[in-house]
């Protein structure tokens, strides 16, 4: 299992309608459903379908229906969440894999893997949005009632805020993100007006000394304008207001001091930092949401095997991806499943 991001994702709502004939629903039934709002959403030539996953079914007038399997009626509808992205990133990243000498099961959109490790059931119940904050890009994943909703990408990152101090205080990128790893902050609220750090400079020159204030000035534009941009995204889907479990950060960037209290002051929400949860064994290590999207594919993998769900590269040809093939595979989930 892989995760896949970048300004490439893109997403959108369909809808499939089969008929019944007065009887129970059953698997084929859902999948009849699914496919027929899959076929709905017809992505250019350069871009495949990653996920099909459903929100909610309708047996006749009844609405809200989670799980329609043996309800009896004449006609199904399903409102899917499609996830796109490019056929270029796709193939590159299965490339890159079997380079390695490894295979690809599956595709995973890597803020729906990471929402598994991060997110509680009561979370995505009251209405939640993880804010999953990479090196790149922030990817925004937005629950309510026990699904996801709206999934999008904000073409901001940690390598950003890198730049940002390379520029501002006249230094490589890399001194720059060791300034931001060591003295970064989101908010010169958090600082003591006094404290001073050694600034290294470029071509030879000798170190300068500089206010650890000004690091936190050039970070705090751009934390606030990516909060700004999530908080967009937020009333674009239509669910400003609606998140009461309110909002969920992870991403190795997360880890900047001051931005669960800065984006609890742009969102208008309570927001906490998101760790690996329900993770035994190597917790001390994994439990760091740097490792959010790591080991939401391992959840992924054995909690989502979601029979409504057409997923991966089967599901651009409206086909349902295996989930465990041959034995090896059947020997590694047993061991993920230990694991947890």
């Amino acid at each position: 299992y892989t995760g896949i991001a970048g300004s490439h994702i893109g997403s959108e709502s369909a809808q499939g309608v089969v008929a019944l004939k007065k009887r129970e629903v059953t698997k084929a039934d859902v999948r009849r459903a699914v496919d027929t709002a899959r076929a709905c959403a017809v992505p250019a030539p350069d871009r495949q379908i990653l996920h099909v996953l459903p929100r909610e079914f309708i047996v006749d007038d009844q609405e809200g229906i989670r799980d329609p399997l043996g309800i009896a009626g004449s006609r199904l509808e399903v409102d899917v969440h499609i996830v796109t992205g490019a056929v270029t990133s796709a193939q590159n990243l299965i490339r890159c894999v079997s380079r390695a000498g490894l295979d690809v099961v599956d595709i995973v959109l890597q803020p729906l893997a990471s929402s598994a490790a991060v997110l509680t059931p009561e979370e995505k119940e009251l209405g939640v949005v993880m804010v999953d904050i990479g090196g790149g890009t922030t990817d925004i994943a937005i629950f309510v009632e026990g699904c996801i909703r709206h999934s999008a990408v904000i073409p901001i990152g940690g390598s950003h805020l890198t730049g940002d101090l390379a520029m501002g205080l006249k230094t490589a990128p890399e001194e720059a993100e060791k300034i931001k790893l060591k003295y970064g902050v989101a908010s010169s609220l958090l600082l003591n007006d006094d404290e001073n750090i050694e600034v290294p400079s470029v071509g030879g020159r000798q170190p300068r000394v500089m206010p650890r204030a000004l690091v936190a000035q050039i970070l705090s534009p751009r934390v606030e304008e990516m909060f700004e941009l999530v908080l967009r995204e937020i009333r674009r889907a239509g669910y400003d207001g609606m998140l009461v479990a309110g909002g969920v950060l992870t991403g190795g960037t997360s880890l900047l001091p001051g931005m669960a209290e800065v984006a609890e002051q742009v969102l208008n929400l309570s927001v906490r930092l998101g760790r690996p949860i329900g993770v035994e064994g190597l917790r001390e290590i994994v439990s760091n949401p740097s490792y959010s999207t790591a080991v939401g594919l391992i959840v992924h993998s054995v909690s989502h095997e979601n029979a409504f769900e057409l997923v991966g590269p089967g599901a651009g040809r409206g086909k349902q991806s295996p989930r465990w093939a041959g034995s090896m595979v059947g020997k590694m989930k047993g061991w993920i499943m230990n694991f947890f």
